[in-house]
């Protein structure tokens, strides 16, 4: 399981100019199941992301977490970041999970980081057209992939 994780101070999803999701300052999920991955995957990042400290303190340190701010989260799925571009031009997404189980593990992830404490968690829809409009802050973006985290 795959996130791009971006420190926002404000990010929006939309569906046909309908707006589905919206947050302040918190972190923009994209969120990519790979054939494979299971609750535990989800598991390990949900560990993670609400913990990390890549906010700044009152000394500009990176040091406090989404949580410790009462960051809010916005979980968009995005089945391309599990795309192969290791031939040709056109990528691959034959190591993405089947919908249904993207889908299920996508929303385990969403209801876990609520159990997890974050105050506010919003989504997109799962396989949707959406328009992720974003103020990235800093800018500050986190790459995890769950099979690298313990």
């Amino acid at each position: 399981m795959k996130a791009v994780i971006q420190r926002v101070t404000e990010a929006v999803v939309t569906i046909d100019n309908e707006t589905v999701g919206k947050i302040n300052k918190g972190f923009l999920i994209l969120l990519g199941v790979e054939k494979g991955d299971t609750s535990l995957d989800a598991d390990k990042l949900v560990k993670k992301i609400p913990v990390l400290r890549i906010f700044e303190d009152e000394n500009d340190k990176m040091n406090l977490s989404c949580l410790d701010i009462d960051g809010e989260m916005l979980v968009v799925s995005q089945f391309t970041l599990c795309a192969d571009c290791s031939h040709g031009r056109r990528p691959s997404f034959t190591d993405s999970a089947p919908p249904n189980e993207a889908n299920e593990l996508y929303e385990y992830f969403v209801s876990e980081l609520k159990r997890a404490g974050v105050k506010k968690v919003d989504t997109g829809r799962f396989g949707a057209d959406m328009k992720v409009r974003l103020l990235n802050d800093g800018p500050v973006t986190i790459i995890l992939d769950s099979k690298d985290l313990k």
